[in-house]
């Protein structure tokens, strides 16, 4: 598994018991390096979650962003 791997595991399980208390989960897709895009599936309530976008992007990715020197962005598939 590669560092990047790694290092975006360890953020979404520091954003997870979070999620699971809104009854939702998110699961790593896919991390384009050369586009520093990660590729996030949401599960559960997220799934059908009206602001699960916001969470996405306001949360999820700014997190990611900060933590995870080579990710730019994070989009949900």
């Amino acid at each position: 598994m590669s560092t990047f791997r790694t290092e975006i595991d360890a953020v979404l399980e520091s954003i997870r018991p979070a999620i699971h208390a809104d009854g939702g989960d998110v699961e790593f897709v896919s991390f384009d390096e050369g586009q520093g895009l990660v590729k996030l599936r949401l599960l559960g309530a997220c799934e059908s979650c009206p602001i699960s976008m916001r969470t996405l992007k306001e949360g999820i990715e700014k997190r990611m962003i900060e933590q995870v020197a080579a990710v730019t962005e994070v989009q949900a598939v």
